[in-house]
């Protein structure tokens, strides 16, 4: 039998963009990477919305509908991993982050992938350069984590869609928050945190960090509801079996990690 090949290849990550790319071996997968980190170091797709790690993408993209020629604003674009992947599919892109380096990050990817997208370097909840009715679908993957009052992001969103139109996002589920992986996967994950606990969570993954704030099903239902929006889909996708994203944990064999909700605008 032939030996495993050793060459090494760049990540195709949009996260890996700076002056010391990762390396990764054929046929291996990444440095494990801290599952609230997502979606830094997600590996592009050509044309699928990465919800959260190792997910059946395709069938979520049904959520997101056709985006042709719609306006579409990514809150918290990061690395622009979303960004391109709506922009590959005709959609006007207008892509918010409030990290400098993400949004150089994000900036260079969609330099590379070769489409055009609007980026703003702003808090995520400073959407003034947007008049109101003008978007046509919100998508914020993970980035609402980093945003300790929902209700001021979500009252913004509400000005800023079209009646109708739907917010769509992704967030850390606060189950995967309440649990310690096993480094050594030896042994179940232990309960280390109160289903009730608001304490924010510092993260340091690949060269990034942030802060994770966990906000409960109840909390983000209220919020919307409160913001004149209907939600119409929960969901709390199981991780696909054969998914290699580096932000995989064992923690995902017992729990979802990610909660995805989709709620509309209604009319005022």
């Amino acid at each position: 039998m032939a030996p495993p090949s050793t060459t090494v290849r760049r990540h195709p990550s949009a996260g890996n963009l700076d002056s010391r790319p990762a390396l990764v071996a054929d046929g291996g997968r990444p440095e494990p990477l801290n599952p609230a980190s997502y979606p830094h170091g997600a590996t592009l797709t050509s044309d699928l919305v990465q919800l959260g790690p190792d997910l059946d993408h395709e069938q979520l993209n049904k959520l997101i509908g056709p985006v042709e020629n719609k306006r579409v604003l990514d809150l918290g674009c990061g690395a622009g991993a979303a960004a391109i992947a709506l922009a590959r599919r005709g959609a006007r892109v207008i892509a918010v982050e409030s990290s400098t380096a993400r949004l150089a990050q994000a900036r260079a990817a969609a330099e590379i992938a070769e489409v055009k997208i609007e980026f703003h370097h702003s808090d995520l909840a400073d959407l003034a350069f947007l008049r109101a009715d003008a978007v046509d679908l919100v998508l914020s993957v993970y980035a609402l984590a980093g945003v300790q009052d929902l209700g001021r992001v979500v009252r913004q969103v509400h000005r800023v869609l079209t009646p109708e139109s739907a917010l769509l996002l992704s967030l850390p589920h606060p189950f995967a928050s309440m649990l310690e992986d096993d480094a050594d996967e030896q042994q179940p994950p232990s309960l280390t945190r109160t289903a009730w606990s608001h304490a924010p969570v510092a993260w340091r993954s690949g060269g990034d960090e942030g802060v994770t704030h966990h906000h409960s099903i109840s909390d983000i239902f209220t919020t919307l509801t409160r913001a004149n929006f209907r939600v119409d889909a929960v969901l709390e996708p199981q991780p696909l079996a054969d998914g290699t994203s580096p932000h995989r944990s064992s923690l995902s064999d017992w729990v979802p990690e990610t909660l995805v909700v989709r709620a509309r605008k209604l009319g005022i």
